[in-house]
């Protein structure tokens, strides 16, 4: 028996060897065995790739002897306006790091799909998004149109990374929209990526992995979908938040400056803390005089936060 046969599916998956299919110059693409790998195991009679780059889906369905249908923005498909012309059993999607590598008129150019194709593709290149925003946005359209299009009982996988930029980490399989049933997250090992081979200083963690995640439609019409919702949360209104938690917050916005009891009270009055106890203006003092090791007593009504380690 051939040694890739005896390969199985696991939550964890490392191809430190890249296989055969689609091309290694085609920055970002993936190896062609995690394809045959979930065509392996899920056993699929077509596999359907929307964004195809090099073809590596192509190939790897080749290699498994299943049918497959291929697209992409260079060859005349886009996702965000074309149709999706078939119902998928199965699809693999392995859409753009946002803007880590550009793809149109840099590893194609952008003026032979326009006179071929009519379009420039540089206008609906998702890797040509600036903004982090406006790029989850066209990401999470792309991914329920491609959801959308599955017939019942069909499968996505879909291969996502997370990109990290002046020490902020945007994650994409964090902000995409998950439809369905969830089935699996996988975690894929990269290899020969550049930030393994890169010296980094200060509390820089490379990242070396990425997510494949696998959702399945098993309802035509109606099923359930695990949305991101990012906002602003005032501390003063979390439900979890301890009187300590608070008190300490508010003074370490006055950036170590003694506060007044007053001047604490206003700071707090107004929000769900203080109206959801009746006595919160002795709950204020009592916290206070409970944590001395967070709050020092600097005279007759006014407190300051104590700095860490005093």
């Amino acid at each position: 028996m051939d040694a890739q046969e005896n390969r199985i599916l696991t939550s964890i998956v490392s191809y430190p060897e890249r296989g055969q299919g689609g091309s290694n110059r085609y920055r970002g693409n993936c190896s062609p065995k995690l394809i045959e790998d979930l065509i392996r195991h899920f056993k699929p009679s077509q596999i359907c790739d929307y964004m195809c780059g090099s073809g590596t889906t192509s190939d790897a369905a080749k290699t498994m002897n299943i049918q497959s249908r291929t697209y992409d923005l260079h060859s005349g498909f886009d996702i965000l306006n074309c149709d999706i012309p078939e119902r998928s059993e199965f699809t693999f999607w392995h859409p753009p790091y946002w803007d880590i590598v550009t793809y149109s008129d840099v590893m194609y150019k952008a003026s032979e799909v326009q006179q071929r194709y009519g379009y420039d593709p540089r206008l609906y290149d998702l890797s040509r998004i600036k903004n982090w925003d406006e790029f989850v946005r066209v990401m999470n359209y792309a991914m329920m149109k491609q959801f959308c299009a599955l017939e019942k009982g069909g499968r996505m996988a879909v291969l996502v990374g997370d990109i990290k930029k002046k020490g902020k980490l945007f994650s994409m399989l964090f902000e995409l929209n998950k439809p369905g049933t969830i089935e699996n997250v996988i975690i894929k090992a990269q290899h020969n990526c550049f930030s393994s081979q890169t010296q980094y200083s200060g509390r820089f963690i490379p990242i070396l992995h990425e997510y494949l995640l696998i959702v399945r439609k098993d309802d035509p019409t109606v099923y359930p979908i695990l949305f991101t919702d990012r906002k602003d949360v005032d501390i003063r209104d979390m439900p979890g938040a301890t009187w300590k938690d608070v008190v300490a917050s508010v003074m370490e916005k006055a950036d170590g400056t003694p506060m007044s009891l007053s001047a604490l009270y206003a700071q707090v009055e107004s929000y769900r803390k203080a109206r959801q106890t009746p006595f919160w203006r002795e709950k204020v003092r009592q916290t206070l005089l409970r944590h001395p090791a967070v709050f020092l007593h600097v005279r007759r009504g006014i407190w300051q936060l104590k700095r860490q380690g005093v």
